[in-house]
């Protein structure tokens, strides 16, 4: 199951993260899940929101640079090996994994693990065969 998240290029300086939030919150957007990678120049933003299409069209036409990409989450449970385990079947089956961010909903309950794979369908089929949880879109943006 693949869940869209966008991506936005931005430049690293004061106010830049608050502006995209504020576009966002003003248009009802609700982000569920945000990842922030940066270098001296400038960042990339990674987004899962309740409205994927509409935060990508608000968000060009405000200039920013902005993209889409598919992702798979997973659920783990919140204890100690709940990662670990995921990342051995990623590993038996010679996944790579190009970034990941991961978030809780509830401690102690479980815990969302956003990948992006080099195979995305591979990835999916392996995850899905050691009966890992992958989450729809559907779910993910309900959160």
């Amino acid at each position: 199951m693949k869940v869209e998240q966008i991506a936005i290029f931005l430049e690293n300086r004061s106010g830049r993260l608050a502006e995209i939030t504020g576009i966002l919150a003003e248009k009802g957007i609700n982000i569920r899940a945000m990842s922030l990678a940066d270098t001296s120049d400038f960042g990339i933003l990674r987004l899962i929101v309740n409205d994927t299409e509409n935060a990508r069209k608000v968000l060009k036409e405000k200039g920013f640079t902005v993209g889409t990409t598919s992702v798979v989450v997973v659920e783990v449970q919140d204890k100690p090996g709940g990662l670990a385990n995921v990342l051995q079947i990623i590993k038996k089956a010679d996944l790579n994994i190009e970034y990941m961010y991961a978030f809780t909903q509830k401690s102690g309950e479980t815990g969302l693990i956003i990948f992006r794979f080099e195979k995305i369908d591979a990835a999916i089929d392996v995850l899905a065969k050691a009966g890992i949880r992958l989450l729809s879109g559907e779910e993910v943006y309900a959160i």
